[in-house]
């Protein structure tokens, strides 16, 4: 398994092909939009959103406290249907024109699929 290093954790590298077209679909939209044409407001959404997404799927299987924290943080603000507060997922999601029920269910996907592998992992390790 690879690994990174931030903030002093080793990172499993666990970020499987639905999570990368998450985060490619986020970037892409970016990249197609342009920064000229773009206003700074959407820019900075599309910023705010792709952070949350890495959080999210960084942090998931990490089990130190800032670890945790930063995947409670992103995990509560994706699932919050505040529209409210203009830089609310929902509300990012809408003003980039991203369905945010899909982008949701997507993330949520993978954090199951992302849990069962390591827990299969681990009992296979158990069972070797």
């Amino acid at each position: 398994m690879n690994t990174t290093q931030s903030h002093d954790t080793r990172v499993p590298d666990m970020i499987g092909s639905l999570s990368e077209l998450d985060i490619l679909a986020i970037q892409q939209y970016s990249d197609h939009q342009g920064t000229s044409g773009r206003q700074p407001e959407k820019s900075l959404m599309s910023a705010v959103l792709l952070d949350a997404v890495e959080c999210f799927q960084k942090y998931l299987l990490l089990h130190d406290e800032y670890s945790n924290r930063l995947f409670r943080e992103a995990e509560n603000w994706i699932l919050d249907n505040d529209r409210e507060w203009l830089f609310s997922f929902i509300n990012i999601c809408d003003a980039l024109t991203i369905d945010p029920h899909y982008l949701r269910k997507g993330l949520l996907r993978w954090k199951q699929h992302a849990m069962h592998s390591v827990s299969t992992r681990e009992r296979n390790k158990r069972s070797a």
